[in-house]
């Protein structure tokens, strides 16, 4: 009688599932596939959600939210109502060709053992950026740093020695405390009760939902949501990067603009943007401005296909100029899944421009570098 095997047909299934994945996970990417699940090169999802890239010494690194655990509904104080995960803190990866990207670990973790911390679990991390200062040889990360009600709306900062850090926690603080934006009216200082920036004149502007930019010249700027989110403003950095420089401008005032993504062509600058509407999608703004503090003129909507007035069911958050390639950008979106937000995914798609010079976006299934049309 033939011997029966010690292996069972269903361990000889797993088996072979399990060495089909790590062969998988050695295979170089030839192409983005928005909206599909984007392995890391260890076979794991790709965790970096909200984020923005870094171009440095050849090598990109992409930074963004790790959000781990159970999805869960908040209530703090029956203020807001939202779903949430423990903030885990900025995750780091690292890539040379933009598809394959292998897991640094955590550039900065939150804070599980001190509840009063800036970045503990409870609170919020969200929209981390990292630039490079070439003058102190810092890598300087900002990010949204907010209470659970999102009551806070401060700014925090952090910097490091390499891009993949460890970095150091500053602290964080709400922009521009005792400063009036350059584009103030005698109007805008006044009625403290309803009017959040004479508000907040002395305390500093709230801020939320952000984005940093570093011009031609080195000289580095915050984007950010304020006055409640209803207006953004636009704040020039010193020069160290660490803090704001005291000059400051509203923009998009009144149009309640968040999820912004700047990047310059041709010598004027250019912003994706998003309304706010907590996690669900909503058509996408774009603008110009020739001065980098406006004034900004709109121009629209720049996604084309399907559930192009939902931004494919996506929210902006970076634009990527690939390097070495004159004119090739890359919108970088991500598809919320507000019920598992861990499961969240990545919409990135090729940003062209039309006839009359406005940012297009169009969808595509699959595509590649350089851009194939």
């Amino acid at each position: 009688m033939k011997k029966k095997s010690s292996l069972s047909f269903t361990a000889l299934v797993f088996t072979c599932l399990a060495s089909l994945k790590a062969l998988c996970a050695d295979e170089p990417h030839a192409n983005f596939r928005p909206g599909q699940i984007w392995n890391d090169t260890a076979g794991q999802p790709i965790n970096a959600h909200g984020g923005g890239i870094l171009f440095h010494a050849g090598v990109y690194y992409w930074y963004g939210e790790l959000k781990e655990g159970r999805t869960y509904l908040s209530q703090v104080n029956k203020t807001w109502g939202g779903t949430r995960v423990i903030a885990g803190g900025v995750s780091c990866y690292s890539s040379t060709n933009l598809y394959d990207w292998k897991n640094e670990g955590l550039a900065l973790p939150s804070v599980a053992e001190d509840p009063d911390h800036d970045l503990a679990c409870e609170n919020v991390i969200e929209r981390p950026k990292v630039i490079y200062n070439a003058r102190t040889k810092k890598f300087v990360m900002w990010l949204h740093q907010d209470s659970p009600n999102y009551a806070a709306a401060r700014s925090g900062v952090a910097v490091s020695d390499t891009p993949t850090g460890p970095f150091k926690y500053l602290g964080s603080f709400r922009p521009n405390a005792g400063v009036w934006p350059i584009n103030v009216t005698a109007k805008d200082k006044k009625h403290q009760e309803t009017n959040f920036l004479a508000r907040d004149f002395r305390g500093g502007q709230m801020a939320r939902d952000m984005t940093l930019f570093v011009d031609d010249d080195g000289k580095a700027y915050q984007f950010y949501a304020s006055e409640g989110n209803p207006t953004m403003q636009v704040s020039l950095l010193t020069d160290d990067y660490l803090k704001p420089a005291g000059k400051y401008a509203r923009i998009f005032i009144g149009r309640s603009t968040e999820a912004p993504a700047v990047f310059k062509r041709n010598g004027k600058y250019y912003m994706i943007a998003s309304g706010c509407s907590g996690w669900d999608p909503n058509t996408a703004r774009s603008a110009v401005a020739d001065n980098i503090f406006g004034p900004w003129t709109e121009l629209g909507n720049p996604c084309r296909g399907e559930n192009a007035d939902k931004t494919f069911l996506c929210q902006s958050t970076f634009v990527l100029p690939v390097a070495g390639q004159t004119n090739q950008l890359i919108a970088m979106f991500d598809r919320w899944n507000k019920w598992h937000l861990q499961d969240s995914r990545y919409v990135w798609l090729p940003l062209e421009f039309d006839m009359d010079g406005k940012p297009l976006v169009q969808w595509r299934d699959q595509w590649s570098l350089p851009l194939t049309k």
